[in-house]
């Protein structure tokens, strides 16, 4: 995948979900990680791919998300610092996810 990154900050972690929902479904990105602060309230998520696909997928969030934006921002070309932060928060995140499993399926009483 491309080496650009898109920034979505948004108040809440529904409207987070949201927006990533939205740039998943506009554009060719990849989710890469998120960051809660505040105890939720306010969330940036991260996503990364080629720079016209991130601004894309970005600028629809931005337009379509259930709240807006508190900031948004695409580096088309990341600095190796601006890099590592990244993948040091992803990394929180891969060792989150494997201490809590997540389930997916369909839960039990409701149809297939």
């Amino acid at each position: 995948m491309g080496k650009s990154f898109g920034f979505i900050e948004i108040s809440g972690v529904a409207a987070a979900v949201d927006a990533l929902d939205i740039m998943c479904k506009a554009a060719n990105i990849e989710f890469v990680t998120w960051e809660r602060k505040l105890g939720g309230r306010l969330v940036t998520v991260i996503v990364r791919g080629d720079v016209s696909a991130v601004t894309e997928a970005v600028e629809a969030a931005a337009a379509r998300a259930i709240k807006k934006p508190v900031a948004k921002a695409v580096i088309a070309n990341p600095h190796s610092e601006t890099r590592r932060m990244v993948a040091i928060s992803a990394s929180r995140l891969k060792d989150r996810t494997k201490a809590e499993p997540v389930q997916t399926g369909t839960p039990e009483g409701e149809p297939k």
